[in-house]
């Protein structure tokens, strides 16, 4: 009786093998990519025309031209004006309450969790003056829904800072806290704010750690003054 040899695999066409498909690039993934990177380029352009002449100064045609587009390729992107202010101060909203969250959760060291915020926050100040100076001027210029949305995040971001401050001085109230962390995020983002207005520059080694002590210190100071 003859015997039966089973039969062999089949060998995988090549791109059904796993290294040709992890090799291949992907179209649908090249084009994300290279939109994602046109939105930023026209969120920094905005960033910095807002900043420099305001919101109603500036048109889809100067935001095309500074990220390197025709104004009506801005649509491709955007539904107008007051969308790109949106996605900007909601961005980066976010992008600090997510940071702010990583930089608490990395350590159980209370004092050492606000230093780490502290200097997330500089970092934020010095590295985008611009996108704070369209959230104190143009803000009004959202619409009621993002301004809520934007204001929420806010909030959250804050309680960050609250919740570190209450592990370090659990008998004070949190209503106090709160003001500390308003005040510090005032005198850190004011600042690059008030040099840049006057026309003068300071490097970042130089301002970053004045900032950064001038908050711990607005942040903990006489603060058992309010225990009861």
């Amino acid at each position: 009786m003859p015997v039966s040899r089973p039969a062999q695999p089949s060998k995988p066409a090549p791109q059904d093998r796993p290294d040709a498909a992890d090799s291949a690039p992907v179209p649908g993934t090249q084009r994300s990519h290279a939109k994602e990177i046109r939105r930023q380029a026209l969120l920094n352009a905005a960033a910095m025309l807002f900043a420099a002449d305001g919101f109603n100064r500036v048109s889809l045609e100067d935001l095309g031209a500074a990220a390197g587009v025709s104004g009506p390729a801005v649509y491709r992107h955007f539904p107008g004006k007051q969308a790109v202010l949106a996605d900007l101060l909601l961005t980066v909203s976010r992008e600090l309450l997510e940071g702010g969250r990583r930089v608490a959760a990395d350590t159980s060291d209370p004092l050492e969790a606000l230093r780490r915020l502290v200097r997330f926050q500089v970092d934020f100040a010095l590295g985008k003056p611009d996108v704070i100076r369209v959230q104190d001027r143009d803000f009004s210029n959202l619409s009621p829904e993002d301004q809520s949305e934007v204001r929420a995040l806010q909030r959250s971001y804050v309680e960050v800072w609250v919740e570190v401050l209450a592990q370090l001085h659990p008998r004070v109230d949190a209503a106090e806290l709160r003001m500390r962390a308003h005040a510090t995020f005032g005198l850190i983002n004011s600042t690059p704010h008030s040099v840049r207005s006057h026309g003068r520059k300071v490097a970042a080694r130089t301002a970053r750690p004045l900032l950064e002590s001038m908050a711990l210190a607005a942040l903990t100071a006489d603060l058992t003054r309010a225990s009861p």
